[in-house]
C-alpha cells in the first residue's frame, strides 16, 4: 500500500493522465510559477522577522532616551 492506501501502480496512472490533460510544457510552467510564489512568501516571512527583531531593537534603544515610546505604541506602529 502506498500513500493513504494508493498504491504505486495508481499513482503512475494519475500522472499519466494529468500528463495527457496538461501536456508538460504547462506542468513545467505551473511548477515554476509555484516555486516563485514559494521563494516570495520564504523571502517575505524572513523580511518580516527582521523587521520585527528591529522594531524590537528601535524600542530597546528609545527605551534608553529621554523619548521613551510605550511598548504599545512600538506595536501600533509595527500593525498599522
Amino acid at each position: 500500500m502506498g500513500i493513504g492506501g494508493i498504491g504505486i501502480w495508481q499513482l503512475l496512472i494519475i500522472l499519466v493522465i494529468v500528463l495527457l490533460l496538461f501536456g508538460t510544457k504547462k506542468l513545467k510552467n505551473i511548477g515554476g510559477d509555484l516555486g516563485g510564489a514559494i521563494r516570495s512568501f520564504k523571502k517575505a516571512v524572513s523580511d518580516d522577522k527582521g523587521g520585527a527583531k528591529k522594531v524590537g531593537d528601535d524600542a530597546a534603544k528609545s527605551a534608553d532616551g529621554d523619548s521613551a515610546a510605550a511598548p504599545d505604541e512600538v506595536r501600533r506602529e509595527k500593525s498599522g
